[in-house]
């Protein structure tokens, strides 16, 4: 029987020739990560335990940014005992605030070339599932599993089943990676691939950037999948090869065979896929633009984990050049990375940023996860290029979080409303 590309790299992580859905396997960790809020309590369990040395001090990777800088004295506490965990291990791969290569855990892992085609990775934060892009399997854990993983180097899987997604076509104008995952996710609902590997197969896949590619798959956990997975490409493999000097290449193994056993297909035509917003309170309750009427806002967030790369923020920067953010609207742009924050003040555009009338700021989760410099208050609403929103996810209980592309937030802070397609100050 065949086997689909994550069965693949956890049957070569537990040295085994052949896994099948359902199979408790031990396997073998190329990186673990954990942040500011995961780590902690993964430190305390790791001293509780016994163990006194991590397995690997390269192959862990520590990063504070949820709350990071921090926000007050607790989340201070939280990163005090991370960053002396990592001095005292000698971890490599700690990123202290304003280093370069510092920014959100899930921008920077594949920015700085840590994540690599075959690769079998775990981290203490559900979106750890962004690095199925570079054909790496990837998932979130607990602390606890953290704690352990740190020691040991190893972790248990349940083999999951599959869902063969077939991408057609390619995307139209203003339509991205975020819109393709949302409207998934409105299709099969919040628990269509639960426990599942999404696999995205198909001629669509080679019109797709990297960008679309980490966001999709970044995603993939809100409709329950274990993991989301692309096959390797030039794109994949240029992708990498910017970043890690000297790479050999993705292992000849890694592609799903032909006669794999998928339990469900679906087939998306890129070509057909439109601009849509995931309404209050689920990433599933997702309709296309214009099929609605105008929805007022409070706040735009552009950022996260999910769109904070070069491309978004530039995407952002052309609906805000010439423009001013509405009467009454704050509209907050958070650059994935110091790398990115960088890479945009050269291009001149925070200036653009500045001048509509944007908050700038520094790489971080915070509002994203209702933390700091951005939280909603009673009955605000915010259009955010996040990954959840759910019931006071990103503030009060009865504030509503609206998800979109990075296009059509940037359009809605400056019209003060999420409209329809005609009415977008796109060019």
């Amino acid at each position: 029987m065949g086997m689909t590309m994550t069965q693949k790299i956890l049957a070569a992580h537990a040295g085994m020739n052949e896994v099948k859905q359902g199979d408790l396997i031990e396997a073998d960790l190329d990186l673990l990560l954990g942040n500011d809020i995961t780590t902690p309590p993964a430190i305390d369990c790791f001293r509780e335990s016994a163990f006194d040395k991590v397995f690997d001090k390269d192959k862990i990777v520590l990063v504070p940014d949820h709350f990071a800088p921090n926000k007050d004295i607790k989340s201070a506490e939280q990163c005090k005992k991370m960053r002396e965990f990592a001095r005292e291990q000698g971890i490599t791969h700690y990123y202290e605030q304003g280093r370069e290569d510092m920014g959100v855990e899930h921008v920077i892992i594949p920015e700085n070339g840590l994540a690599l085609p075959g690769h079998c990775i775990i981290g203490a934060d559900s979106h750890t599932c962004t690095y199925g892009a570079l054909g790496v399997f990837s998932t979130g854990v607990g602390s606890t599993d953290l704690a352990c993983a740190m020691a040991t180097g190893k972790t248990w899987f349940r083999v999951p089943g599959a869902i063969r997604v077939n991408l057609t076509g390619r995307l139209g104008k203003h339509v991205s990676g975020k819109d393709v995952i949302l409207s998934l996710i409105g299709k099969i609902g919040v628990d269509g691939a639960l426990y599942k590997s999404l696999e995205f197969c198909g001629e669509g896949v080679a019109a797709l950037s990297m960008a679309d590619r980490l966001t999709i798959c970044n995603m993939a956990i809100e409709c329950g999948a274990k993991n989301g997975i692309f096959p390797i490409d030039e794109r994949t493999l240029d992708y990498v090869k910017k970043r890690v000097l000297g790479y050999a290449g993705a292992p000849s193994w890694l592609y799903p065979d032909e006669d794999a056993v998928y339990d469900q297909e679906i087939t998306i035509d890129l070509s057909e896929v439109r601009p849509v917003v995931a309404f209050p309170h689920l990433p599933s309750n997702v309709r296309e633009l214009g099929t609605f009427s105008k929805i007022y806002i409070d706040q735009v967030v552009v950022g996260s984990c999910t769109n904070g790369r070069i491309e978004d923020i530039r995407k952002a920067a052309c609906v805000f050049m010439g423009r001013k953010v509405a009467e009454g609207v704050r509209a907050i742009i958070l650059p994935g990375s110091q790398r990115v924050y960088r890479q945009a003040l050269e291009e001149g555009l925070l200036e653009i940023f500045l001048d509509a009338g944007c908050v700038v700021s520094a790489p971080t989760c915070g509002p994203c996860l209702g933390g700091y410099m951005g939280v909603l208050a009673k009955g605000e609403k915010c259009v955010s290029t996040t990954n959840r929103n759910f019931v006071g996810r990103m503030g009060h209980k009865d504030s509503e979080v609206y998800l979109a592309g990075v296009e059509v937030a940037a359009a809605s802070a400056v019209l003060g409303y999420i409209g329809s397609p005609d009415e977008l100050p796109i060019v």
